[in-house]
Formats: structure tokens, sequence, C-alpha cells
């Protein structure tokens, strides 16, 4: 059976997901394709300024989109600023308050295994060329920030962001990981009237899944190729979140199957693998 049936499709696009305040769940293995991947949206304002939860057998990993936030995990204190990121063991109990506001993309995965707590501040991750580079060709410029990566000692998140240049295509070329890895994006900092255009396929001539987002949206990839382009004049800002098949053995980035068509011997991401 097709990935792609009307149903699945369905259980791939979440509309909206930065509308609330508090902290809200929204794609789980449960209402989603995803095999092992969640993701939950913490907003937060003087009206909802904190938030408690615990995560059971969930590895955690959080990245602050805008605002300031305390981070607050087994005693440990963490300020979380803007693209400021934190992973968070399983079998954790995880406090978030803010004195003013903040807006927090929470992604998780279920794991076997205890891994360290770790802070990994923004500026960490700019500073390292493995971690935040420039690439792509004319029509396909990026900024690619690792966040949750070979930094992180993890057993199945991978976690960062994305941004375009105006009107360009990313995840370009066109790659797939199915085997290894699921994965989902979340659009962001993409006030009206921008927007983009988001593709998800298996078959290369019609592909199964193309539709529009908006800030806040989410569209997951269980399998496939899944380029993306914004419209002229605006950015595509993206998280992407990815869950490893196999707990450790499997967890790595960077390592992807070009769609044959538009292989030129480059995936884009070779500055990750330094």
């Amino acid at each position: 059976m097709s990935a792609y049936t009307e149903v699945a499709k369905e259980k791939m696009i979440f509309r909206k997901t930065n509308t609330h305040a508090g902290r809200k769940l929204w794609v789980t293995p449960a209402n989603s394709t995803n095999r092992h991947l969640s993701y939950a949206r913490i907003i937060l304002n003087p009206a909802v300024p904190s938030v408690s939860f615990e995560n059971g057998n969930q590895e955690t990993g959080l990245v602050c989109l805008s605002g300031e936030a305390r981070a607050t995990i087994a005693d440990e204190n963490f300020t979380l600023g803007r693209y400021d990121s934190l992973y968070i063991p399983r079998d954790s109990r995880v406090e978030i308050r803010t004195a003013s506001s903040a807006d927090i993309a929470e992604f998780s995965a279920g794991v076997n295994k205890r891994y360290p707590l770790k802070y990994v501040p923004y500026s960490a991750i700019h500073s390292d060329s493995s971690l935040s580079f420039k690439t792509g060709a004319p029509g396909q410029h990026r900024q690619v920030n690792i966040a949750i990566g070979k930094n992180v000692a993890a057993g199945r998140l991978l976690l960062g962001f994305t941004s375009s240049d105006p009107g360009n295509w990313t995840s370009w070329p066109p790659h797939e990981h199915a085997v290894m890895l699921e994965e989902m994006y979340v659009y962001f900092d993409m006030p009206r009237p921008a927007y983009g255009i988001q593709l998800v396929y298996d078959d290369t001539e019609y592909p199964e899944l193309v539709t529009v987002v908006r800030d806040g949206d989410a569209v997951l990839m269980p399998s496939g190729y899944h380029p993306n382009v914004s419209v002229p004049n605006h950015r595509i800002n993206f998280l992407w979140a990815m869950a490893a098949h196999r707990e450790e053995e499997y967890r790595q980035f960077g390592v992807v199957n070009v769609q044959p068509d538009f292989n030129q011997g480059s995936s884009g991401l070779e500055a990750s693998r330094k």
C-alpha cells in the first residue's frame, strides 16, 4: 500500500500549531504517520507563564524560537533565549517558566537508554562551521543550523532549523533517508503574506503530496523526497526534526539518497560531516 493514501495525507499535515497558549501536544505516533517522533509547542505569556510535564520514556529536545524562558530539569536551571536548545534525557520532570513571553518547540522520541542532559546555546552552534553553514547554488541558497546533532549524545533525535534566501528552494537537491530516519518540518517566522510550497513524494514524475505551508504549519515525511520552495521576496524558515529507526545506530545526519535525476554528486550537506 502506498504511504500516501488520503488517510495517510491527513496524518501528515498539521496546521497552525502556534495559535494557543500553554503546552499543546500536536503530533504523536498515535495520530500521525510517525513511528517514533512527537511534537509539542509551548507558548508562554503573562496569562500562562509556566508549564510542567514528565517525559517518561521519551528523550526530548527543546528549541526556543522567540522570547526567553527558564527551564528546570532535576534541579538544574537553564536560560533559553532565541535559538538556544536543550536536550533532556528520558525519565525527566520538566518545568519551563517565563517572566515575559516565550515560544518553544518540543520534539521527543522513545528510547531505551538515558543520555546526558545538555544545554546548547545558539552561540555554540553559530561558531561551529560543521553545525551552522550556508549551502546551495543560485536558486537554492539556505542557512542550515544543527542544534542537536553530533554535538549531543542521544538515541534517536536530530534537530535543527533551516532558512532559505527569498524565493529559493531548500532540501535541494531532493533527497530521502526513510530507511534510517523519519522527519518532520515545522515552519516558523513566516509572517503573512509569506508562504512556501512543500512536496513529499516517492513518485518522481507526479508527486503525491504538494501543499502550501504557512507560519506554524507542520508536515511529516514518512518516506520519499521532500524539497520545498519559498515565494519571491519571502523566506521559508523551518525546524526539522528527525528520529532514527534504530536507536544510536541510525542516528546520522547528512546520510541521504539524492533523487537520481538531480544528483550532481553533492547533497549540499557535506559541511556537516567535517
